[in-house]
């Protein structure tokens, strides 16, 4: 009894109440719309990651470029490995550059410029470069960090994308969009293992998205963070993005983030954002977003907007 007193005393001195509406919607770090240029993997000469880290931003103790997502560039060179560790339950990896293989405790994965991959819950990779390599490498490392636990099992099946199977299936989807009023015209990349969420991991989404030559696509909105790597573009290809729409489905008072091959821009939740290209190249980006924890929570809220 004498100890069971003693951890009231204790614990209510953790205690502490607030007024409901004092407290019911408190006020979370500002997430801004933030560009990571892509000289920071093509101006890199030693084989290194390189963190896209908004820790002071988000207020966290760990390495997050989202509250539950951590962003990276991966920079290896020629004839040279470099170790990846992360205490994940899934991992995204993209090849921006070179080609060469990844051993996991599964076996060897081999890849090369354009291709894409995920991975479940693995602590150590060891990556080897035939040639100058590069990938953009995001993680759920912030949630594992945020719930302070460790990856136990692997929650689904490691997927692998070609270069190749990725532009033949856009391919088909702007095929079958021709002539049509499509928001978007782009690929999500599922996962067999993730039937409910549909998504690519059971917390992480991507989207592989044209941007047509001289073309646009409506604003729209959702509840994740958009960690936006951009595949390629031509000048005059950006993404407006604002909290608030007009009358007309126009972004109010929108911030600008231009589009350059190998950038990365934050995206942050629930703002409505809009993609323009005003060049006579067509563009591609790669969203990576925590939308597979929304969609699983049921709080993603993707809305689009009735304009232009």
């Amino acid at each position: 009894m004498k100890n069971q007193t003693k951890l009231n005393e204790i614990w209510a001195k953790q205690a502490t109440f607030y007024e409901y509406g004092s407290a019911a919607n408190p006020k979370m770090p500002k997430i801004d719309v933030v560009p990571f240029e892509a000289e920071l993997h093509e101006n890199c000469i030693e084989s290194k990651v390189t963190q896209l880290n908004l820790s002071d931003v988000l207020q966290t103790t760990y390495p997050a470029t989202s509250p539950s997502l951590l962003a990276n560039f991966i920079h290896i060179k020629r004839k040279e490995s470099l170790l990846t560790k992360a205490h994940a339950s899934s991992q995204i990896f993209y090849v921006i550059s070179g080609k060469g293989k990844s051993e996991l405790d599964d076996g060897e994965i081999y890849w090369k410029k354009g291709d894409y991959f995920a991975i479940p819950y693995c602590e150590k990779i060891v990556h080897y470069a035939e040639e100058r390599s590069t990938f953009y490498w995001v993680t759920d490392q912030p949630l594992m960090d945020y719930l302070d636990v460790r990856p136990s099992k692997k929650a689904f099946r490691p997927v692998y994308y070609s270069e190749e199977s990725l532009t033949n299936e856009l391919l088909k989807v702007r095929k079958a969009n021709e002539g049509k009023d499509k928001n978007r015209n782009g690929i999500l990349l599922s996962n067999l293992d993730c039937p409910l969420t549909k998504t690519v991991t059971h917390t992480q989404w991507s989207l592989y998205n044209v941007l047509p030559a001289r073309s646009k696509q409506k604003a729209h909105r959702h509840n994740s963070i958009a960690l936006d790597f951009v595949v390629k573009s031509g000048a005059g290809t950006y993404t407006l993005i604002g909290k608030d729409l007009d009358e007309n489905g126009h972004i109010v008072n929108p911030i600008r983030a231009d589009w350059k091959p190998g950038r990365v821009f934050v995206t942050p939740a629930g703002w409505w954002h809009s993609h323009h290209n005003e060049s006579d190249d067509d563009a591609i980006v790669l969203p990576v977003q925590d939308a597979g924890l929304h969609t699983y929570l049921q709080t993603l809220d993707i809305q689009f907007s009735k304009g232009y």
